[in-house]
């Protein structure tokens, strides 16, 4: 006893931080439903007569006994039709319509990201800030949206309901770096200046020229070509006469 009390080490009187600082409440909203007056299973929620059609060929393409397997499109389709997110009564409805557990339908919508489970404006910005982008500055980018559209945090919606702007990982345009995808579209090679044009001719209800913004086509060296700079080999030449 002496000698444990020797080496005895008094413990600091402070909060010791923990590993995870996030906020559980964030945490929780992404996993937990609770009824809203603007997301509760009283909404109705149901496909559109076009909507059912491309619902039907798409479990067509699965066995009968394996339609289940046909959750992920399902609910994108329905999410489309939703505004651009995915609702307690979207998830109930696809459960029933592939005649499956709700919680097995609840589950897949809380995993994957692309399932938005609240409401978005009317264009969804995603930012790419995984490391190429970041190195080619897309933290400029993400700050430049964030504050043309009036000062909103990553993961708010503007005022006007126009846009909705998040964070993404890597959208896998990394040669054409800083990109943001806008609704379906990408937008690659961006600066502050262009990514301001785009936000602006969205606002307006237009369509901006997708792709990159620098003037390059697609993914080309931006120094010009290196390579295939003369008229190619035509079929047949420097072949002896009786092959060609």
């Amino acid at each position: 006893m002496r000698l444990l009390s020797r080496f005895a080490v008094a413990r600091p009187s402070a909060t010791i931080r923990g590993i995870s600082t996030s906020c559980p409440r964030l945490l929780d909203a992404l996993f937990v439903h609770r009824d809203t007056e603007y997301n509760n299973p009283k909404i109705p929620f149901a496909f559109t007569s076009e909507n059912m059609r491309t619902a039907e060929e798409i479990i067509s393409r699965y066995p009968q006994q394996y339609k289940k397997a046909a959750v992920i499109p399902l609910l994108h389709l329905a999410q489309r039709q939703n505004k651009g997110w995915t609702s307690i009564s979207v998830m109930n409805y696809v459960a029933k319509f592939l005649e499956m557990p709700p919680m097995r339908v609840y589950e897949v919508a809380t995993f994957y990201t692309m399932f938005n489970r609240e409401p978005i404006g009317e264009n969804f910005v995603q930012v790419c800030t995984t490391t190429p982008c970041m190195l080619r500055g897309s933290t400029d980018i993400l700050r430049t949206v964030c504050d043309h559209l009036g000062g909103i945090k990553p993961g708010g919606t503007s005022k006007d309901g126009k846009f909705t702007v998040i964070e993404v990982e890597c959208q896998g345009a990394c040669s054409n770096a800083p990109m943001m995808v806008v609704n379906d579209d990408f937008y690659e090679d961006l600066t502050p200046e262009t990514t301001k044009k785009v936000l602006d001719a969205f606002a307006k209800g237009g369509k901006p020229k997708r792709g990159p913004q620098s003037g390059r086509q697609t993914s080309e060296n931006l120094a010009g070509l290196t390579a295939l700079t003369s008229k190619p080999y035509g079929p047949g030449e420097f072949c002896i006469p009786e092959f060609q």
